[in-house]
């Protein structure tokens, strides 16, 4: 089943775990959603503390689980390329920790979506034997470790 506005707007669960609409995208959902996370990135973070924002993190973390776990049952897969609440939610953090600047975002972008469509263990373990919205959360949240721990890496080596 490919997901529509229709169902997008008929529970707010689907709402969250399609991207506002972005997992919509008929190509690449799942980068179109990294590129939702990275436009609304400057919003979310610039008025809260660094403690709030990660606090903020940790609960949409929680909500994904919920609203992945409903729309994967409505859509009749638990893990469809629609759902990109979990891409959002980890570029966010990869954001947070990635040093300041445009270069270092994009960097920060091509690394997480390299991690998280290539899938390195231990991503491809949680992604084929973590079910549920748990586990479409965890993949990118590991895939998000790797991004974070690639840019400060860069980082060391750079200057």
């Amino acid at each position: 089943m490919r997901p529509t506005v229709r169902l997008l707007l008929s529970h707010p669960a689907h709402f969250i775990s399609l991207g506002f609409g972005s997992g919509l995208s008929p190509r690449a959902p799942g980068t179109a959603g990294t590129l939702a996370a990275w436009l609304l990135y400057p919003l979310l973070r610039a008025p809260i503390s660094e403690f709030v924002f990660l606090a903020l993190l940790a609960s949409f973390f929680v909500a994904g689980i919920i609203a992945a776990d409903r729309t994967g049952r409505a859509l009749g897969t638990p893990d469809h390329g629609a759902i990109v609440w979990d891409e959002i939610v980890a570029f966010w953090l990869v954001l947070f920790f990635a040093p300041p600047g445009l270069a270092w975002q994009a960097t920060a972008f091509a690394l997480f979506r390299f991690f998280d469509i290539v899938k390195p263990q231990p991503i491809r373990w949680a992604d084929s034997h973590v079910g549920g919205g748990f586990g479409v959360m965890l993949d990118d949240l590991i895939a998000a470790g790797y991004a974070i721990l690639a840019l400060a890496m860069l980082k060391h080596f750079l200057g």
